[in-house]
């Protein structure tokens, strides 16, 4: 019974340190999905200056996610530079990763700084962002390929 026992604490343990050491998505998705930035179309918020739900009848695949779009021609503009329009940090909140963690966005949260697209949790986690924006983005940029699996694409 002690063999027994000592054999299943064993595997139970094993199973919770590899997983604390996997590393997640390059794309943040929903839990049951693979929908990017909660469905909206990540090319409004450059095109149109907010946050616009997409539209299944325009989407595509990029780095294992589906990314929706609200018209064809947003969907064609991120074909041709889809790291142009994608949110910084696969669109995990950027604070987040600013700490070496991921967690999810609402996409009302958001921020084009430099060109680029930041997603954050909620409005006081964005304030606390914007506050020392500067350092986040260095903390984050070198947190997102240590966190996630982005190292796997070439673009």
């Amino acid at each position: 019974m002690t063999k027994f026992l000592t054999r299943t604490l064993l595997l139970i343990s094993t199973l919770f340190t590899f997983s604390a050491f996997a590393e997640d998505d390059a794309i943040s998705t929903g839990l049951f999905n693979s929908v990017a930035i909660d469905g909206y179309d990540t090319v409004s918020y450059f095109t149109e200056g907010k946050p616009v739900e997409g539209n299944d009848k325009f989407q595509t695949m990029w780095r294992d996610a589906t990314w929706k779009f609200s018209s064809q021609e947003n969907l064609d503009l991120f074909k041709q530079e889809p790291t142009k329009y994608a949110a910084q940090y696969g669109g995990y909140c950027a604070w987040a990763m600013s700490e070496g963690k991921t967690a999810g966005i609402d996409p009302e949260m958001w921020h084009i700084e430099d060109g680029k697209l930041y997603l954050n949790y909620n409005q006081s986690v964005q304030d606390k962002w914007l506050k020392d924006m500067t350092n986040d983005i260095i903390s984050a940029d070198k947190f997102y390929p240590e966190i996630t699996n982005v190292k796997k694409y070439k673009n």
